[in-house]
């Protein structure tokens, strides 16, 4: 099993876009043991990502609970890079 950032990685070049819960929900069956595996957590990964460059911020909404949501993408060459990166 991968470490859960790579795995959160991975799976923005699977998807065209997603927010922390869709991370959570797409990585559950996995990582739902792990103490990292919290909405906090997630999001603090994905916006290291972002910083790192190998996601970007691609729109922003709230959810159901008026609570704003982030999602990221990734592009092509982010993909090429995770993917360089992670097998």
């Amino acid at each position: 099993m991968r470490p859960l950032n790579y795995a959160i990685l991975k799976y923005f070049t699977e998807v065209e876009e997603a927010s922390a819960d869709d991370v959570l929900m797409a990585l559950k069956s996995e990582y739902s043991g792990f103490s990292a595996f919290t909405h906090d957590k997630v999001q603090e990964a994905l916006m290291t990502a972002e910083k790192n460059g190998l996601v970007g911020e691609s729109r922003v909404d709230l959810d159901d609970n008026n609570e704003l949501r982030v999602f990221y993408a990734a592009d092509s060459e982010q993909r090429d890079t995770i993917n360089s990166y992670i097998k």
